[in-house]
């Protein structure tokens, strides 16, 4: 195929939802699910015991109630008198970042505020002018094929560079080299986080897939079953999916040996992206002959797909993005040929929006934006990143930094910070994304209970 599909849109989408306090890295104390007992915390025989047997009542004559009512309010006031505070909500930290632009009070979904005499007037929302960290990237490949960073749960952003693979700790800027490929023309073409950042799984261009603990820098787990480079890689709990240029798609269970669940070959060309749903029943795959299916995981070994769009021009489909608070619409990011973004609802069949940005881009979790990055290889493109509103697509701005296209975006944990790679072999850091705004949580948890009931059909 036409090399021009190499610089082809990519689409990393990861809208904010109330579920990702269940997916925040915060670590709290207490075990199991907050509503379902666990059982294996109980003493089942005492319990048992304690509803059968009949207790005799002992009646203390010191026990009065004029000492029941000083017992009730000491344990009700504190010293000073104010009702004591039990089971106190733990929510997440407040952050302590200070934001260098503005962000209205009103309603950010909204394409502009209506004044009292009738006129409209945009938002006010200015960008930051500079990143706030430049890291050096040298031998970063500036292939479009490749997702060469990620970063996880853990605060740790993993980045390959030439055969290597490095871990930049976020919270403390220490840099750790994992390990180095050896072979000739061998080195990582993907490199993805478990959902619980306790384990990265990274593919390489000859084919080769492992598992490696960051924690004790040892290869855990090496899988087989592709024939030439995996350029795509999805977690989904126990479950390893990859692409490859072999035009297969490969379901891993990790809990086991090398034997794979599942394998699939219904493109015809190189599987470029792979992403599952957030509820983990789908996946979304994207190829480099533009098509787009979508499976089911009950079914996937069977090889029927529930869609298959085609819709993106002939262009390679690598972008491949979820909506967290509405589980069937999928986004997906076309190449050159097409320069759009496409958003579909899986539940109908259809394609509901296309966005011309040609460029990748980055959702905000926390508002309705997205931050697009701009360039392809030597073309006129400028080498910049605009912020965008959605669904109108009013561009809200741009920041011009880089020297060359930029290759790959990615997002940090909590959902503020944006990294952006480039070609000109830097890592820049932008803290473009606002925190998320509480009146929004009510109203998205709405959302997240009626659409949960809505299976896809």
């Amino acid at each position: 195929m036409d090399q021009s599909k190499n610089r082809a849109v990519q689409l990393q989408l990861d809208w904010y939802s109330p579920r990702r306090l269940h997916d925040s890295p915060t670590q709290y104390e207490f075990p199991g699910d907050r509503f379902i007992p666990n059982r294996s915390l109980m003493n089942l025989d005492q319990a048992h015991c304690l509803l059968t047997t009949k207790i005799k009542e002992v009646h203390n004559p010191n026990f009065g109630k004029g000492y029941r009512a000083m017992l009730r309010e000491t344990l009700t006031l504190d010293s000073e008198g104010r009702p004591f505070r039990m089971l106190v909500f733990r929510g997440s930290p407040k952050s302590r970042r200070k934001w260098n632009y503005v962000i209205d009070d009103m309603r950010r979904d909204a394409d502009a505020e209506v004044l009292s005499n009738g006129t409209k007037q945009q938002e006010s929302r200015r960008l930051p002018t500079k990143e706030v960290r430049v890291l050096d990237a040298p031998k970063i490949k500036d292939d479009f094929y490749v997702n060469l960073m990620d970063w996880g749960r853990n605060n740790v952003l993993a980045v390959a560079l030439g055969s290597a693979l490095y871990l930049w700790n976020a919270e403390n800027q220490e840099v750790k080299k994992l390990l180095e490929v050896q072979g000739d023309n061998d080195y990582p073409t993907s490199v993805a986080w478990s959902e619980k950042a306790t384990t990265l799984a990274i593919g390489c261009m000859k084919s080769k897939l492992q598992i490696w603990d960051p924690e004790t820098s040892k290869c855990i787990r090496s899988l087989g079953g592709h024939q030439s480079r995996i350029a795509a890689i999805a977690w989904n709990g126990h479950t390893l999916t990859t692409g490859s240029r072999d035009r297969s798609i490969i379901n891993h269970d990790v809990r086991v040996g090398n034997s794979p669940t599942s394998r699939i070959k219904a493109h015809t060309e190189e599987v470029c992206g792979l992403k599952w749903s957030g509820e983990g029943n789908v996946l979304a795959s994207g190829g480099n002959e533009s098509f787009i299916y979508i499976w089911e995981a009950s079914k996937m070994s069977s090889s029927n797909f529930l869609h298959r769009f085609n819709a993106h021009n002939q262009a390679a489909v690598k972008a491949l993005a979820w909506c967290p608070y509405q589980f069937n619409v999928l986004a997906s990011g076309g190449g050159t040929g097409d320069g759009c973004i496409k958003i579909w609802n899986i539940k109908k069949g259809t394609c509901t929006h296309s966005i011309e940005t040609k460029a990748q881009a980055k959702w905000n979790r926390h508002h309705k934006e997205i931050l697009s990055g701009h360039g392809y290889g030597n073309s006129g493109v400028q080498n910049h990143l605009c912020l965008w509103k959605y669904p109108s697509m009013t561009k809200v701005g741009e920041i011009n930094r880089h020297e060359r296209r930029v290759i790959n975006l990615s997002q940090s944990p909590d959902g503020l910070t944006v990294v952006s790679a480039g070609g000109d072999e830097t890592l820049r850091f932008w803290e473009i994304f606002g925190p998320p705004r509480v009146e929004n949580s009510a109203s998205d948890f709405e959302n997240l209970l009626s659409l949960k009931t809505s299976p896809i059909r």
